[in-house]
């Protein structure tokens, strides 16, 4: 199994799983990778990835950089910061279980928020790293 994949799994896990995603996303949370046509707002999507070789001399490792989408259409960014905050809390330092690897960290790096052309619309992007071994 890829263990881009593998990840992207476990991140959804977590974030179905953790209360105050879904205090904030409704529950069942709505978390998605491509999000249906009509969903309701606040949503959350996982988005692009990088993932690069983070192999040492004994050890076959990956090293992922991950992005996840909050949008919210709420008056002004409160919604959104407390959303973004949320997925945050649910991913910073997480135990995840990753399919045919071992997470060694998964980290926030950064979040940005950015009003959408459309006027209505608040996206909060969220950057993570995460450090991955293959499990033997």
């Amino acid at each position: 199994m890829s263990a881009s994949w593998a990840l992207q799994q476990a991140v959804f896990a977590e974030l179905c799983a953790n209360d105050e995603v879904k205090d904030a996303f409704g529950d069942p949370p709505r978390v998605f990778d491509t999000p249906p046509r009509g969903t309701a707002f606040p949503y959350c999507v996982i988005g692009d990835d990088t993932m690069s070789d983070w192999s040492t001399a004994t050890e076959t490792g990956s090293e992922h950089m991950l992005e996840i989408h909050v949008w919210s259409r709420a008056d002004g960014r409160k919604e959104a910061k407390l959303a973004a905050a949320a997925v945050r809390d649910a991913l910073d330092g997480a135990v995840l279980a990753v399919s045919g690897e071992t997470l060694i960290d998964i980290r926030h790096l950064a979040t940005t928020f950015t009003r959408e052309s459309d006027g209505e619309t608040t996206r909060a992007t969220l950057k993570f790293r995460a450090v991955m071994e293959e499990s033997e």
